[in-house]
């Protein structure tokens, strides 16, 4: 494990846990105990988290629907914090592990909710408690028209996370991919599908920024 990450980066160690055994897994919580190290970890799908030992599960605050497992203490939330806006309730996975993410961070991250271009007066009934927030990571799948539209709406900091939901060319989330890319809203910028972790990650570091708060100096 790489527990100098959060000196180098802002940003602690976090464990991907899709393709690792159980057995492994283990071995790492019970490595982060012994050195009262906290601890995220991703993509933990709920089958996983039930094969853990006794002694893992009772370590976790598990949170099955965004496949994330904290071990430690999740800090006091702080100013500044981040909107979290997702398209519909199908992209809430990606948007709960960005926000969920930020709190093993340290960071306030309400989640704002079916605010998709569909129904754009949803959205619009919302734009200005979303632009109160010093970032906003924006979740959508389908043709990932949310990206463009907070674009050019909104001043602040726009993550886009294109996520895998949808059918027919929108499948597999390639469409909100290339959404996000090809936006002539200009300023936003994008993770990989279904990406909230390293959406929270790319936040921290702006909020840290925000904060006067780089990171140690190397050498």
């Amino acid at each position: 494990m790489d527990w100098e990450r959060e000196t180098r980066t802002g940003t602690p160690e976090a464990v991907f846990c899709e393709g690792k055994r159980s057995k492994d897994i283990d071995a790492i919580l019970a490595a982060a105990r012994a050195r009262g190290q906290r601890l995220l970890l991703t993509r933990l799908a709920t089958d996983h988290y039930a094969a853990l030992s006794p002694e893992s599960r009772a370590d976790l605050d598990f949170h099955p629907l965004s496949r994330t497992a904290i071990s430690g203490d999740t800090p006091a939330p702080r100013d500044p914090s981040v909107a979290v806006v997702a398209a519909g309730t199908s992209d809430l996975p990606a948007a709960h592990e960005a926000a969920r993410s930020l709190a093993f961070f340290g960071y306030n991250a309400p989640i704002v909710a079916d605010v998709g271009v569909a129904g754009i007066w949803r959205l619009e009934a919302r734009i200005h408690d979303i632009e109160s927030h010093a970032v906003v990571i924006a979740v959508a799948g389908m043709e990932g028209a949310l990206f463009s539209v907070l674009g050019g709406l909104i001043a602040q900091p726009i993550i886009a996370v294109p996520t895998s939901n949808g059918y027919g060319v929108a499948q597999g989330g390639k469409a909100a991919l290339s959404s996000a890319l090809a936006t002539c809203a200009p300023g936003v910028t994008t993770v990989n599908i279904d990406n909230g972790f390293g959406a929270a990650c790319a936040a921290c570091r702006v909020l840290r920024l925000i904060q006067g708060k780089p990171t140690q100096p190397r050498g």
